[in-house]
């Protein structure tokens, strides 16, 4: 049976390792031009169904990432399986993930967000669907919240982060919470998912990360060892974005 967080507190990198920040500038490009599209719709197709995007959430349709973590989860595409148990989602966005779970079999689900209005979009997808009875929905900073009208020490069978896996310089502070989807400074909520996590995780479950080439691997790995963790990969996919070509990668956590 995993214990509570292991307390992870050192630095991870040099000034050295900071210097290899790949792209954050462009991610926050990115971020600021997604919330003024004029082509950013109301609602959008994907996996099949339509979605609703409320202003200010993360849209999947300008990103091939929420796609990927389908195809990586196995709710889409020809590795599409059913689905059982508990399913916490950190980090929900428009609900897409959490939904899926909940239509793929999983009778329990829990969606969270640091965006009041990524909860209320996520909430609107799950009525949209037909799931807004085993789907709650929590405003919360990774799993701060997680304890607000529920049983005291609730496990899960599935905890899934899609994350802000582009790497921002420590300092940098957040001018939209748009922005948090998109960078994470210093890598510091990677590090807490990395510690907190695996206290949230039912015995035999599973504790599920989305990273991707454009953040920093080295560096996940050294706060993984720091942590006490060690990361695993399950699957990837490549994708194309633009001129570019990304990885995209799930990994699982285990205690080391």
């Amino acid at each position: 049976m995993v214990t509570g967080a292991h307390q992870c507190v050192t630095g991870a990198g040099t000034m050295t390792e900071i210097t290899k920040i790949k792209d954050y500038m462009r991610s926050l490009e990115r971020s600021r031009a997604a919330l003024s599209r004029t082509d950013r719709p109301r609602t959008f197709p994907m996996a099949g169904r339509e979605w609703d995007l409320l202003d200010g959430v993360f849209a999947p349709p300008f990103s091939a990432s929420t796609g990927a973590a389908m195809e990586l989860l196995g709710l889409t595409g020809p590795t599409a399986k059913p689905w059982s148990g508990s399913f916490l989602e950190i980090g929900c966005g428009t609900g897409i993930v959490a939904v899926s779970a909940a239509l793929a079999g999983s009778d329990r689900v829990t969606a969270a967000d640091i965006s009041e209005a990524a909860v209320r979009n996520t909430a609107m997808n799950a009525a949209r669907h037909g799931v807004a009875d085993r789907l709650r929905t929590v405003h919360s900073d990774l799993f701060d919240e997680l304890g607000a009208g529920q049983a005291a020490g609730e496990r899960f069978d599935t905890i899934f982060w899609h994350s802000n896996f582009v790497l921002a310089p420590p300092g940098y502070r957040y001018t939209t919470v748009h922005e948090r989807a998109y960078v994470d400074p210093g890598y510091r909520a990677h590090r807490r998912f990395l510690a907190e996590a695996p206290a949230h995780v039912a015995d035999g479950g599973a504790v599920l990360l989305h990273f991707s080439d454009r953040g920093d691997i080295p560096a996940l790995h050294a706060i993984a060892e720091e942590c006490g963790r060690e990361l695993r990969v399950l699957r990837s996919r490549r994708v194309r974005e633009g001129e570019e070509t990304v990885e995209h990668i799930l990994f699982e956590i285990t205690v080391r």
